[in-house]
């Protein structure tokens, strides 16, 4: 049976050692073996954090955030690892928690100040919340959803290319939520901003947290129902239907995109 984990907001009042996810400038501090330290305390390895945050139980075993400085170097037999890579070298659960340290550091170190009156904040005591003494504003932490889709045409779908991708490479569309709007709104949107088609058969697959470094990714199926592609040549430069057996390289399984890819693929 795997371990299990429960997250929560609140120290433990015990002094065993426990999980330390120590971030510093996106990146996270892992041993040889590929997972962060197990002590007591950092200042066992001469590290002061910025700031920490409980996390939560993994098992027995308490899970502590820590910010470091950028500039802090790594102790003896331990290396500073960005999140990306170390997917597929981590163990799942720990992988998992540390995108959420990640998003928790991110948000702990962004949320210092109220932003309505600019007093210095206070960690609600019950709650992963920061509140303002003067205002009374509360802050959470902020996630940003965004919508993931793939269109089909029966075996064929929608493949496009953004900017910042590597070469060759190709996904399916994605953007942000608007103030307003619905998921499926968003879908409906996205796609025709980018690409210029019509879609109908809006359905729900699956979400991923996406802690690069606050996203939500919800992701859903589509299919084509008309007009030809037009790219917006701003977050497109190429969109283009590729059958599912003959498809160009697509992202790293880390992705929902990826899922959906392989789900869509795997149907009859």
């Amino acid at each position: 049976m795997g371990r299990s984990f429960k997250p929560s907001a609140i120290a433990s009042p015990t002094t065993q050692p426990a999980w330390w996810f120590a971030c510093s400038a996106g990146r996270l501090l892992v041993d040889a073996a590929i997972q962060p330290p197990v002590l007591p305390d950092l200042s066992e390895l001469g590290l002061t954090p910025v700031r920490s945050q409980p996390l939560g139980m993994l098992d027995e075993a308490p899970c502590y955030s820590a910010e470091l400085p950028p500039d802090t170097e790594a102790p003896a037999n331990m290396q500073w690892v960005k999140l990306r890579e170390l997917y597929g070298r981590m163990a799942d659960d720990l992988f998992a928690i540390a995108g959420r340290a990640m998003q928790i550091v991110e948000w702990d170190r962004t949320h210092q100040y109220c932003g309505c009156c600019a007093t210095p904040t206070a960690h609600a005591p019950t709650e992963r919340a920061k509140r303002c003494p003067n205002c009374g504003l509360v802050s959470y932490p902020r996630l940003s959803p965004a919508v993931i889709m793939l269109i089909a045409r029966e075996d064929e779908i929608l493949l496009a290319r953004a900017p910042r991708f590597p070469a060759g490479m190709y996904s399916i569309l994605a953007g942000f939520v608007e103030p307003g709007e619905s998921l499926e709104e968003t879908v409906v949107r996205e796609v025709r901003e980018e690409v210029g088609v019509e879609i109908d058969q809006i359905r729900y697959f699956g979400s991923q947290p996406w802690p690069y470094p606050n996203s939500l990714m919800i992701g859903f199926t589509a299919r084509y129902a008309g007009g030809e592609i037009v790219v917006d040549q701003q977050e497109i430069v190429e969109a283009r239907w590729f059958h599912k057996r003959d498809l160009p390289p697509i992202p790293p399984p880390l992705s929902i995109a990826r899922k959906i890819i392989d789900w869509f693929v795997a149907q009859s």
